[in-house]
């Protein structure tokens, strides 16, 4: 067992993925971290915008803006149960702009989930080590690598696998919601029974809120509306992650949204009028939450609970971005706009590049804003909205194209959510934006020309590989005395290359491709065929996700059958960029594939370039492909 087994377990079979799928009843946890978290402060954002200028007038007001709230958030649910209907693939707001809005609407609400799903590990973290650091002061100066290491222990318990995780952070979900739940139910009956009053506020407390209401404005109203909204992060998680969930993983990913829609509004609505009750506002030395643990469990062991999760959700909420963020990334890879390399599963079927994506981006923006919530906080949820508008008005649009059964009443629906998350949109960006929001109205539009630049690039290589008729430079009528293997991904011009380099110092040639999926093997074969390619080719099937492991097996069988002063090489095709910059689009399986090949004492590996449409060989290229094979040589 090397140090990568022992730390994430064994390797799974590719067959081991339906295992890893999520039931309802961790699904349910999963998805609900972010949004459990942010219910926990939503009512006292409203708070915290409208005491400060019209003081206790403010509740005249809460009750409102939280109907409002869930109204919207009741919309949301509707048209994301509509999305996993007609979408199963997952991708959320992207796919649904995809089909309906067109392409940079897409990559505009891809771009703004990125963003927003970074931000929440960023932000939740962040939350999390002030928690610590408010328990524990002396911990201050290590604030920042308190936050990283919450990310590295978030990201390698995803690194496990996606069933592992959900017993990792489930649990601890399942705690907070009970308890913030009896923390409700209490309350309300003492309410009821008469045994628990307002909480008391001392003169110094209050005596800087205005008992004026000159202050109030529809702008104010509108602000207190956008920051409540943050209870609704993480419901389009559902339906970016539905090939997460068991089969039937519509019907599944369909009860896990009712069910998270169910929790956020009892316990968003249920914290927010026990708020009203006992007539709480924001102070400093505590929290919305923990003067209402205080006010109905007294100093009893269940507020320490309380407490205790509050700071265990802040930093699982992080957790909800790993699930979501992953598959979307897979989707966007499979349509070129991201690297490849995050359409590919690690040995324990998670998609691990995209889970290290976000580790490294979270650290990143944690070293830069020095774990600073205050800092962060202006950046965050502007990207949430933006999706939500794009997810609301593509399904707007659906309806009015499709008219489809009952398509009136669900395009109004859509519509209405869309023009309320919109205004979200534009209260978010221009009350944040000297605060921070500007970077993020920066960072979207340059994370979109990234991917169009990615998706060129790809299409551009992507044509100069396509091969349509096979004719190789050498044929294999002179003899030569070292065996060759030849590496195959695909049928492509850069195997032809390798044919005729291969041929032109060996008579005994093999291609090898290490195939994961016996319908590709399949196909692959028949393209073999169909192409009459004179070689010999040899497939090894692979239960796992790692090529590696068999690639070593077959060349070790290989190496063991050679007699006396007989070598082996194997020839690997290394893409050369155009620019730079490129090469991180490629090439990243051949430094591993080198590294096994240079154990073995009789094996040479060939490192052999491709270029494509280098600028020094175009008119070379042109003529060469101008002959026929009777021509060449």
């Amino acid at each position: 067992m090397n140090m990568k087994d022992f730390l994430l377990g064994k390797p799974l079979k590719n067959s081991d993925i339906k295992d890893q799928k999520l039931s309802r009843g961790w699904g349910l946890p999963l998805m609900a971290s972010d949004a459990v978290s942010s219910v926990a402060y939503a009512g006292e954002e409203i708070l915290l915008v409208l005491v400060p200028v019209i003081g206790l007038g403010a509740f005249h007001f809460v009750p409102w803006i939280t109907l409002a709230i869930i109204l919207l958030l009741l919309i949301l649910i509707f048209s994301y149960s509509q999305i996993i209907d007609h979408y199963p693939n997952g991708g959320g707001a992207y796919i649904v702009s995809s089909e309906n809005l067109g392409k940079y609407p897409a990559l505009l609400a891809a771009a703004s989930l990125v963003v927003d799903y970074i931000m929440t590990v960023a932000v939740s973290v962040s939350s999390a080590s002030d928690a610590i650091v408010a328990a524990f002061p002396g911990t201050a100066p290590a604030k920042v690598w308190i936050a990283i290491v919450f990310v590295l222990l978030i990201t390698f318990g995803n690194l496990r696998g996606i069933r592992e995780s959900a017993r990792l952070f489930g649990t601890p979900t399942y705690i907070f919601i009970g308890c913030l739940g009896l923390l409700i139910i209490v309350g309300f009956v003492r309410v009821l029974t008469g045994t628990i009053h307002p909480v008391a506020y001392t003169q110094q407390m209050t005596q800087s809120l205005s008992t004026s209401m000159a202050g109030l404005s529809i702008a104010l109203i509108l602000r207190a509306f956008a920051s409540g909204c943050s209870a609704l992060t993480g419901v389009e998680a559902v339906s970016n992650s539905i090939p997460n969930f068991k089969e039937p993983s519509q019907r599944n990913a369909k009860h896990i949204l009712f069910m998270l829609g169910g929790v956020i509004v009892f316990l968003f609505g249920g914290s927010t009028l026990l708020e009203l009750k006992l007539r709480v506002i924001p102070v400093s030395g505590g929290t919305i939450l923990s003067q209402l643990g205080t006010a109905v469990f007294g100093n009893s062991i269940l507020f320490y609970i309380l407490q205790l999760f509050t700071a265990i959700i802040l930093i699982l909420a992080a957790n909800t971005a790993y699930n979501g963020l992953p598959l979307l990334l897979y989707i966007l890879a499979h349509d070129g706009y991201v690297p490849r390399q995050f359409a590919h599963r690690g040995t324990k079927l998670s998609f691990s590049n995209g889970i290290m994506f976000i580790c490294i981006a979270a650290v990143l923006l944690i070293l830069v804003f020095q774990a600073k919530t205050t800092n962060l906080i202006p950046l965050y949820s502007v990207g949430v909205f933006i999706s939500f508008t794009l997810s609301q008005y593509g399904m707007f649009r659906k309806w009015h194209k499709t008219r489809d059964k009952g398509w009136q009443y669900k395009m109004w629906i859509n519509g209405v959510g869309a023009v309320l998350t919109l205004i979200g949109v534009g209260v978010e960006v221009s009350t944040k934006f000297t605060q921070g929001a500007y970077m993020i109205v920066i960072a979207i539009p340059v994370l979109m020309l990234l991917m169009v630049y990615v998706q060129k690039h790809y299409s551009k290589v992507g044509s100069e590989l396509k091969l349509n008729r096979f004719h190789p430079y050498y044929d294999q009528a002179t003899a030569h005395s070292t065996q060759v293997i030849v590496l195959m991904q695909s049928v492509n011009k850069s195997l032809l290359k390798s044919l005729n380099y291969a041929n032109s110092i060996s008579d005994d040639v093999t291609v090898l491709h290490i195939c994961r999926h016996p319908e590709h093997a399949a196909q692959l074969r028949e393209e073999w065929n169909r192409l009459d390619i004179p070689v010999k080719l040899e497939i090894v099937l692979t239960p796992y996700q790692d090529i590696i492991a068999p690639l070593d097996k077959y060349i070790c069988k290989r190496e063991a059958a050679l007699k006396h002063g007989e070598t082996l090489s194997v020839i690997i095709i290394k893409f050369v960029s155009e620019h730079w910059y490129d090469a991180v689009l490629h090439n990243q399986t051949t430094y591993f594939l080198e590294r096994v090949l240079s154990r073995h004492k009789n094996v040479s590996s060939i490192i052999l370039p491709f270029h494509y449409n280098p600028e020094s060989t175009k008119v070379k290229a042109a003529t060469r492909d101008e002959e026929t094979p009777g021509e060449k040589g």
